[in-house]
């Protein structure tokens, strides 16, 4: 931490600091009631500043150099000690070193949600948090205005202080800028300049500047944003019915053993449907029922349901395609879309087959006459 060399007994004749910390932006020269020597040496480092306080009063303000302690070097401090002839005898005085490099990687954030209103959503809550950065602009400013008389100032018992401000003017800014929300992300960067701008006058009553400000996120909360994702996720769909009717081919494709399963339960319940009314219409021995002495009773069988049109998947470059009805597989067999040798495959059929060796699609191929004999 602080170096000291102490020559001539008890006089002080280097004064300087060397800082081991990441943190520390005020360091006081401890003296411990020694006296600093006229003509003393001063050394203040690259992103330093020494602070002279005489009596209290602060004195001169020294930028990185290797200063004699001397009237000539010390306008101010030689007019508080009425040194106008020389005067040679030890001076008490406290030396503040102030850090003034950059203090980089300080965090921000919104500890509760800010209120806005989006011109599409309406009112919304956003939080957002980022990183900046902040040093020392003006040494004595800084001296008077926050340190005092504390001997050792560090970094946190400002930032929380620098976060406070940072929140303030990010809700006052997103109010006045009226971005839509959709649209924050891609002015994340301008809306950082425009922070530090408004932060820079507050901040600079303190001896402070804010070199860098960035914004990392502004975002909705969890509930707003499982809705947006399901709004998003409808525009990706775009066309409801055409999306379930694809959903359902794929169902069919992967399960296609399941499907057929399906087919044939229900072409087993149709079959016990029938077997039930021919029963009732024959009665049980196979004819129908009669009352003696009445006339014949005729019963009305009601017709079998209709058969269970097919639909159809054709396989082609390794994809599927589908499903197709069989008007539709006509039409495509038609424009030459589909061939003999196109394989087709539909619920209850065990894998891909040939067209030419499914009945059903053989007919659409011997429509037209074959070619006459001879030719």
């Amino acid at each position: 931490m602080p170096i000291f060399d102490f020559l001539s007994g008890q006089f002080i004749d280097v004064i300087h600091w060397t800082d081991d910390t990441r943190d520390t932006m005020v360091w006081r020269f401890e003296r411990e009631g020694h006296e600093i020597k006229y003509g003393a040496k001063l050394t203040v480092r690259e992103g330093q500043a020494a602070v002279f306080v005489h009596e209290g009063q602060l004195a001169d303000v020294f930028t990185p150099g290797l200063y004699m302690l001397e009237t000539n070097n010390m306008p101010i401090m030689t007019s508080l000690q009425h040194w106008d002839h020389g005067f040679r005898s030890p001076f008490k005085s406290e030396v503040y070193f102030v850090n003034t490099t950059r203090f980089q990687n300080l965090k921000w954030g919104t500890k509760n949600p800010v209120i806005c209103r989006d011109p599409e959503f309406g009112p919304v809550r956003l939080r957002a948090f980022g990183t900046y950065s902040v040093r020392v602009a003006d040494p004595a400013r800084f001296l008077i205005e926050i340190v005092g008389t504390d001997g050792e100032f560090t970094m946190d018992e400002i930032s929380y202080q620098i976060r406070n401000i940072i929140v303030q003017e990010f809700s006052r800014t997103i109010a006045r800028a009226a971005i839509p929300v959709l649209d924050m992300a891609a002015n994340t960067r301008e809306l950082g300049k425009l922070l530090a701008k408004e932060i820079a006058s507050t901040l600079a009553e303190y001896g402070l500047e804010l070199p860098e400000l960035y914004i990392e996120n502004i975002s909705l909360p969890p509930a707003v944003e499982e809705v947006l994702d399901k709004r998003s996720s409808m525009g990706v769909i775009g066309n409801l019915n055409e999306y379930m009717q694809f959903q359902a081919a794929e169902a069919l494709g992967k399960e296609g053993a399941g499907a057929a399963a399906i087919q044939a339960g229900l072409g087993a319940g149709l079959g016990m449907q029938i077997g039930q009314a021919a029963a009732q219409t024959t009665g049980p021995w196979g004819a129908a029922p009669q009352v003696q002495g009445a006339a014949p009773v005729t019963r009305q069988v009601p017709p079998p349901p209709p058969p269970v049109e097919h639909v159809w998947h054709v396989a082609e470059n390794g994809e599927t395609k589908g499903p197709f009805s069989k008007a539709a597989m006509g039409r495509m067999a038609r424009e030459g879309a589909l061939t003999r040798e196109s394989y087709v495959w539909t619920a209850g059929q065990d894998g891909w087959k040939k067209a030419e060796d499914v009945m059903e699609l053989a007919q659409l191929f011997t429509v037209l006459p074959p070619p006459p004999p001879g030719v």
